[in-house]
């Protein structure tokens, strides 16, 4: 789970984004959350400028194809990839399968992130960590999307798989 998402003070702006949801507070009482911030395990410092992927999203850095670059234009891409394999080894070692991450950000985002242009625009695509996450098997839900990760996670407990988050 996002760091931020629990109130964390480890987005861009030294902020977090804590989501009150009461199924993540259920899962946090019944120890089903790993957590962690990709951008901050990645080596990022907090605050940071913000960033945002040019060229495509985060499959496509992943890919090589794209670039993470902060509002300064320095590129930060190694950090992103350097986090997000943090949070895939997380997944792996706690046998997550589901991972309820930060909407629109360049590395949680799911579905839609932000444009690249620094508008406070935004296209579909996948953040970084989400795409890697994605690709070995963990699905992913956005804050915003915790009843659907909730039934999905239910799903997986019938079928006789963990349940980590």
């Amino acid at each position: 789970m996002s760091a931020c998402l629990l109130g964390c003070r480890v987005r861009y702006s030294g902020s977090g984004a804590r989501s009150g949801d009461p199924v993540l507070e259920r899962w946090l009482r019944e120890g089903r959350v790993v957590v962690l911030c990709p951008e901050v395990a990645g080596g990022l410092p907090v605050p940071r400028p913000p960033a945002e992927i040019r060229g495509g999203d985060g499959g496509a850095v992943l890919d090589g194809v794209a670039r993470v670059v902060d509002r300064r234009g320095g590129d930060v891409t190694r950090h992103f990839l350097a986090g997000a394999r943090l949070a895939l080894r997380a997944a792996r070692e706690s046998g997550a399968r589901v991972a309820v991450l930060k909407e629109r950000s360049p590395s949680c985002g799911a579905g839609r992130i932000y444009d690249g242009g620094f508008t406070g625009g935004l296209r579909e695509g996948d953040g970084v960590t989400a795409a890697l996450l994605e690709r070995n098997g963990v699905r992913v839900f956005g804050e915003g999307e915790v009843a659907q990760a909730d039934r999905y996670l239910r799903g997986l407990e019938r079928e006789g798989e963990e349940g980590m988050l």
